[in-house]
């Protein structure tokens, strides 16, 4: 029963190696193929520093298996199963760090690609600013130029509309004048009709007078000599 429990423990571990020793390919693999950011490719090594952790202490648990078996075959035969599991994680580091050299170059070349294309795109952007802000400022200067014009009209019309204003405001003063002389002689005609009307008054009154005289004068005469009796 001894052996036998020792046997599945022994299969178990060799399992375990195993399992571990797949998941640190495939995770060496991602490496190959890890195309950045820096980030993923830390996460991926953390990942495999782990498994290999599990893995070294899982082969020295099947070494240390190898040593308490009873037979002398069977000892050296898991410790030569747990050296080529060793020889195996050996291999596994190895191609480890050529992943990590590989996929290092490759970021570096793709961030010195991206800085390249990053100048050239900052140099068109600069040129597309450059470009942007003479158009700008010509548009500006032109805005500027066209309310200069504008305001040298607006000056010119305000100096038309007072030279109008003033001139109507002359045109009212002598309109005023000559209706103010114009009054003076309405009302130098009033008085000049009214001292008319008071003289022609006056010489009418005065010629009947004197054709009553005359004809009373002409009645005594008549009566003198007609009516010398009476």
């Amino acid at each position: 029963m001894m052996a036998t429990s020792q046997d599945v423990h022994v299969r178990i571990c060799g399992q375990e190696i195993i399992k571990y020793d797949l998941e640190i390919k495939a995770l060496i693999q991602d490496i190959s193929e890890c195309t950045g950011p820096q980030n993923e490719l830390t996460d991926l090594n953390s990942k495999v520093k782990e498994k290999f952790s599990h893995l070294r202490l899982r082969i020295q648990d099947l070494e240390q298996m190898a040593k308490e078996q009873d037979k002398e075959s069977d000892k050296l035969a898991i410790l030569s199963e747990a050296e080529g599991h060793r020889k195996q994680m050996l291999s596994n580091q190895t191609a480890w760090r050529k992943a990590n050299l590989a996929c290092k170059l490759s970021i570096d070349n793709q961030e010195k690609e991206e800085l390249l294309h990053s100048g050239d795109t900052s140099v068109r952007h600069r040129k597309t600013t450059k470009e942007s802000l003479v158009q700008t400022t010509s548009d500006i200067t032109e805005s500027l130029m066209s309310i200069s014009r504008m305001m040298s009209q607006q000056v010119q019309q305000s100096e038309e509309t007072m030279s109008t204003l003033a001139t109507s405001s002359r045109t009212v003063m002598e309109t005023n004048e000559e209706f103010k002389a114009m009054t003076g002689t309405i009302q130098l005609g009033r008085k000049l009709i009214t001292k008319y009307n008071r003289r022609e008054f006056t010489d009418k009154l005065l010629i009947f007078l004197a054709l009553a005289l005359f004809l009373g004068t002409v009645l005594y005469i008549l009566k003198k000599r007609l009516f010398p009796f009476l």
